[in-house]
């Protein structure tokens, strides 16, 4: 399969990346974003875009592809709901709806949020705008849209968060998440079984749309491919 991936500098892109390149089936990757990887691999391709909400201009570079792995979020804290819905709703739908038209055999995987409110009418801001953008995803004409309700993630195989609040907070609580993955393999996914479940929902599909983290984890433990 070739795979378009956004977000690829990010803690979850990373893992998604790995994954990528270490599956048999996967021919190519070609990550977007404004700025590199780092990484260099035979199956890694790059395309710095600076202007994530317009693609007219690379439109060409981005057929093909038989899946994307939307991997771009950004944290809430010190935005209102209008800062947020650009950088969420509007950057996310910029892009999906591009590659809708161009590769309408696409499927779709989008890492969204724990919490996110599908209602769009609850009283917590960024779970509504997360919710707000899974729906219109999902109404999209792609094969198949997956969710991906993230919540407690371990970085593995030396990735870290870009976000400094997260590399604290994985700095203080490193040492209990191994043991709490293990406790709770339902509820603490790692970076690696994540981007494994991308490809397997890419592989296999799902019997549902929105996946917790309690379907994330079997989705993300074969390692066919």
């Amino acid at each position: 399969m070739n795979v378009l991936l956004f977000g690829a500098t990010g803690m979850v892109g990373q893992g998604a990346l790995r994954e990528c390149l270490l599956a048999d089936d996967v021919s190519r990757v070609l990550a977007v974003g404004r700025t590199e990887t780092g990484q260099s691999h035979p199956k890694l391709q790059e395309l710095l875009h600076g202007d994530l909400f317009e693609y007219s201009s690379v439109e060409a570079q981005l057929t093909g592809f038989d899946a994307c792995f939307f991997c771009i979020g950004v944290t809430s804290s010190g935005m209102d709901e209008a800062q947020y819905t650009r950088l969420t709703y509007e950057l996310t739908l910029a892009a999906a709806t591009t590659l809708a038209r161009l590769n309408p055999h696409m499927t779709f995987v989008y890492v969204s949020g724990a919490g996110a409110d599908s209602s769009e009418q609850g009283k917590t801001m960024w779970a509504r705008v997360r919710g707000r953008t899974e729906n219109a995803l999902r109404r999209l004409p792609f094969k198949a849209v997956y969710i991906l309700r993230l919540g407690i993630i371990q970085p593995l195989h030396g990735i870290r968060s870009k976000t400094g609040s997260y590399r604290v907070f994985y700095a203080l609580s490193g040492f209990l998440l191994p043991l709490l993955r293990v406790l709770m393999p339902n509820v603490v996914l790692s970076t690696e079984i994540v981007g494994r479940a991308m490809l397997n929902l890419v592989r296999h599909g799902a019997s549902k749309t929105v996946l917790e983290a309690a379907d994330i984890s079997p989705a993300g433990r074969s390692t066919t491919g």
